[in-house]
């Protein structure tokens, strides 16, 4: 069983909750956890692989090896511990969720968007590849911001999931700097290979710049100081998504790439005083500021973010068993911090609302929940015999063995046990002000226990706080030790995982983080008056405001940039393409070159006087358009002619067939625009300024080309030209490299095309044109919209449009032609059919999803691609024979042939979706074109 079905099972189920939707409930809840489950039972199938001493599972395919990129994944300790977190607490978030979202919330949607999430997070953890990681970091803030905006009608969850998505991004981008910087320093991109290059990363002069770049990606993601701010503010999501996100996922990804690349970053100077430092005053910070909080998930918000400054503590202080202490808080935190989100949104589910200030004496309504909470709680304050003691009791032994601060090094258990102690305090508080404390105060609705299966969740994570916290080598010994040698890449250290350690001085820190707690929550009352004198900022409004002023200060540079003026626009992009291209000039010694040059004659001047003279023309009458749109025309034809008489026959067949379509779109879209335009009385110092700088970049490109085609140039085309036949099978070159030697390139392009026409095809349906009833005379139009001799013309040019057209396609692996010619030659067909015989006519006779071609012309395309994977060979690899039949004789067959299928249809479902669009030309016709 390959590691690649971890990943691939639950990108499969992401379509299942939307097609389940309308089954039910429950049927939707148990469809969504079924890839989910079954790749948990894949990881628990490879799981004696992976705690075996021999090599880790492993999937590697190759895409471009020469750039690095290639579908790497590894599955050691540290992969498998967190995706046992991702899939097994994602399977009770999704059990848990069948009873938080009500009737009114699009389940399906929501299952979706969660499985999208939880497909980002894996790639994430599994990935072995720097570039396909850090894809995967990216999806993981796409993915969180469409769950934390969910709730999209509260302006509260737009502006959180808004703020969560900038600060993660910007984040990102540090990230990929970073891994950039790695992958050129190490040679490779392949994580594996990277981690075994400690030395090499450590003594390169980039370190510096890859620390800081890399801390910055982590600690935006995992809500470290100073970017603690917009976690807390995540908590507009459903309560299923906050404790998914908290526990599990998200946030966790920040500590989990510490953790990865701590074997090749960490244990130096700058490492333990950024980390360390930085996890300090996060623990310290959210624990102080959880203690005043009145919303319950603001709460624990806040506990998470002290909890994630707790791990990346450990994690900096750069010794073996802190970074087994942090992997072991990371699987405690998960446990206790899931059940605790659940528990409150239980509460707030059952009680309608989250404000402590109301929520007392909840004991006597919901005596369960109140014991599964109060356990979770206990758990996350550190008491013995549950799971978060034992790791916050290694956190203090650790502390103690640290010595880089010197003579200060004993401020850091200093700070962490009161960073204990505060924890203890508002645990307290989670505890008596929720369930004791009183009378409910106000409540919406009177408290109950939920309904049976959503407490289930809560059950299973809280027995295993028990369990981890009473049996702990028995239930995460070895899960532990494989996780920690995979973090630390060496043999592990000598520990001992157990209740009781005797009387030491972690035991003294306990209690006195313990006593500490309970005497700050007894005298709660003063610390939050000495805290009311502090004016509090809400992070969010301060957020927007930044970001209002940014985006005020952006339009105020776009508007002096830009003020609508067309012709400033390309004045200013001539003139800096001038300064860019010039620059190179001043290097060159001499202009002519000394390659031969091909002698002039009568024919190439007077096409050039042509093409000069249609120029002026179209510039000097533009205000008449159509007189301008022919003598444009003139200048296509004649490009068409250089590109023949210079022998590049693809390139002038497929301009030319550009320029019929692109003369048919600019004939249609006049139609709505005055026949004339108002001639422009320019001052002479405009007209000089113009002049002179098309006269001037007209010299500096002229002179660039001319330097370039008269000196030798070293080209890859001898490469293709040698290989076209023998590797592609064809020996026209150019459809040889557009289909295979660079197949992606084109099918890139293909998709940037239907994208275009379904932009364009949008922006047409919703835009209301003035449609002239006369001519620029007053002449009103024919009202024979279609006329007949133009109709039987065209009806009669279409059969030979097309067989030309099947007789391009089919000869371009060999001969000038090819998909994109061959497509445009049949949507030029198709086109003046609309134009003869309007599009009512043409829908009834030919009813063609437009979009429907272009989603198949792709499909088509990439599904022959994927071909080559089944074979062994990389995407887009080539196949071709030769076959015989007795009455055809010896012919050729090749798969590229199919990817050019795919090239023709998405051209002509991407051209006739603008053009026939754009000839809707009466409202009658509008209505009636429907997605034509």
């Amino acid at each position: 069983m390959t590691v690649l079905w971890i990943l691939l099972l639950p990108m499969m189920g992401i379509i299942l909750p939307l097609l389940l939707s309308q089954a039910g409930r429950t049927a939707t809840a148990w469809g969504t956890a079924l890839t989910p489950a079954a790749a948990l039972a894949v990881l628990l199938l490879l799981a004696p692989q992976v705690f075996s001493s021999g090599p880790v599972p492993i999937f590697y395919a190759s895409w471009v090896p020469t750039l690095g990129l290639n579908l790497s994944l590894h599955l050691d300790g540290l992969a498998f511990l967190f995706c046992l977190l991702i899939l097994g607490i994602g399977l009770l978030v999704i059990l848990y969720a069948r009873y938080y979202l009500s009737e009114s919330d699009n389940m399906g949607l929501f299952y979706t968007y969660l499985l999208f999430f939880m497909v980002a997070m894996l790639g994430v953890v599994l990935s072995s590849n720097l570039i396909q990681l850090w894809l995967f970091w990216e999806l993981t803030s796409i993915s969180s911001f469409l769950l934390i905006s969910f709730w999209w009608h509260k302006t509260e969850a737009r502006k959180g999931a808004r703020m969560a998505l900038t600060v993660t991004g910007a984040g990102g981008l540090a990230l990929l700097g970073a891994l950039l910087l790695i992958g050129h320093v190490a040679g490779t991109y392949e994580l594996r290979e990277v981690l075994a290059m400690k030395d090499v990363l450590r003594n390169s002069d980039y370190y510096p710049y890859i620390l800081t770049l890399f801390l910055l990606g982590v600690f935006t993601k995992s809500a470290q100081f100073p970017f603690h701010f917009w976690l807390p503010h995540a908590m507009a999501a459903p309560t299923p998504v906050s404790a998914y996100l908290h526990s599990a996922t998200m946030v966790k990804a920040g500590v989990f790439l510490m953790a990865r690349f701590y074997p090749v970053l960490a244990g130096t100077d700058g490492w333990f005083a950024v980390v360390s430092l930085t996890g300090i005053v996060t623990m310290v910070m959210g624990a102080y500021i959880a203690l005043f909080k009145h919303d319950l998930k603001g709460l624990l918000a806040y506990s998470t973010v002290s909890h994630l400054g707790l791990i990346t503590l450990l994690l900096g202080l750069g010794t073996d068993l802190a970074a087994m202490a942090a992997v072991f808080h990371i699987i405690n935190h998960a446990v206790f911090k899931a059940s605790l989100f659940m528990a409150a949104g239980i509460i707030d589910h059952e009680s309608g609302t989250r404000d402590m200030r109301k929520l007392n004496g909840l004991w006597k309504y919901m005596p369960w929940t109140a014991t599964l909470a109060m356990v979770a709680a206990s758990s996350m304050a550190g008491v013995p015999l549950l799971n978060g003691f034992l790791s916050k009791e290694m956190l203090f032994a650790e502390t103690l063995h640290q010595s880089t601060l010197g003579a200060l090094s004993w401020w850091i258990p200093l700070l962490s046990t009161v960073g204990g102690a505060l924890a203890v305090a508002y645990s307290l508080r989670f505890m008596h002000d929720v369930f004791f404390n009183g009378e409910p105060i106000d409540l919406p609705r009177t408290p109950h226990e939920p309904p049976r299966y959503m407490r289930v969740p809560v059950e299973v994570l809280v027995v295993l706080c028990l369990l981890v916290g009473i049996f702990p080598q028995f239930m995460v010994g070895d899960l532990l030790d494989t996780a920690s040698m995979a973090v630390l890449q060496n043999t592990l250290p000598e520990y001992s995982l157990a209740v009781w350690h005797g009387f030491n001085f972690p035991l003294l820190m306990s209690a006195l983080a313990v006593t500490g707690g309970l005497i700050l929550y007894i005298n709660r009352r003063h610390l939050f008056s000495f805290q009311e004198q502090f004016l509090e900022r809400d992070a969010k409004y301060v957020f927007e405001k930044a970001v209002q002023k940014l985006i005020s200060r952006a339009t105020s540079l776009h508007d002096w940039m830009d003020n609508g003026s067309l012709q400033r626009s390309m004045f200013l992009l001539i003139l800096l393409a001038l300064v860019v291209s010039a620059a190179p000039l001043f290097n060159l010694a001499s202009t002519i070159g000394t390659h031969p040059q091909i002698p002039n004659n009568w024919v190439v001047g007077l096409c050039a006087a042509l093409m000069i003279a249609a120029t002026f023309i179209t510039l000097c009458w533009s205000h008449m358009r159509l007189v301008s749109l022919i003598s444009l025309s003139i200048v296509g034809l004649i490009v068409s002619i250089a590109f023949a008489y210079f022998s590049a026959p693809d390139l002038a067949l497929t301009q030319l067939s550009v320029e019929v379509v692109t003369i048919l779109l600019f004939l249609l879209a006049l139609f709505f625009l005055p026949q004339k335009s108002p001639i422009i009385d320019s001052p002479l110092t405009i007209i000089v300024r113009d002049f002179s700088v098309a006269a001037l970049f007209g010299s500096v490109i002229g002179t660039l080309c001319y330097a370039m085609l008269t000196r030798p140039l070293d080209s890859i085309s001898h490469f293709f030209i040698e290989n076209s036949k023998p590797g592609g099978g064809g020996t026209n070159v150019v459809n040889v490299i557009l289909v295979d030697f660079r197949g992606f390139d084109t099918l890139g392009e293909i998709t940037v095309l239907g994208i275009a026409a379904l932009g364009i095809y949008k922006l047409l349906q919703q835009m209301l044109v003035f449609m002239p009833s006369a001519d620029s005379k007053g002449n009103q139009w024919s009202q024979e919209r279609h006329p007949f001799v133009l109709a039987v013309i065209s009806q009669s040019l279409l059969p030979l449009a097309l067989l030309v057209s099947a007789y391009i396609f089919l000869r371009g692996h060999n001969m000038p032609g090819g998909g994109f010619i061959a497509g445009l030659i049949t949507a030029i067909a198709l086109i003046q059919q609309y134009v003869a015989h309007g599009v009512v006519w043409m829908k009834e006779r030919m009813p063609i999803n437009y979009i429907g071609l272009i989603a198949s012309g792709l499909f088509i395309a990439t599904l022959s691609g994927l071909g080559s994977w089944a074979f062994g060979r990389n995407f887009l690899t080539t196949w071709f024979d030769y076959f015989y039949l007795p009455v055809v004789g010896k012919f050729e067959l090749a798969s590229a042939m199919v990817f050019d299928f795919g090239v023709y249809l998405t051209v002509i479902g991407a051209t006739l979706l603008i053009l026939a669009n754009l000839g809707k030309l009466t409202t009658s016709e509008r209505l009636g074109a429907g997605n034509n």
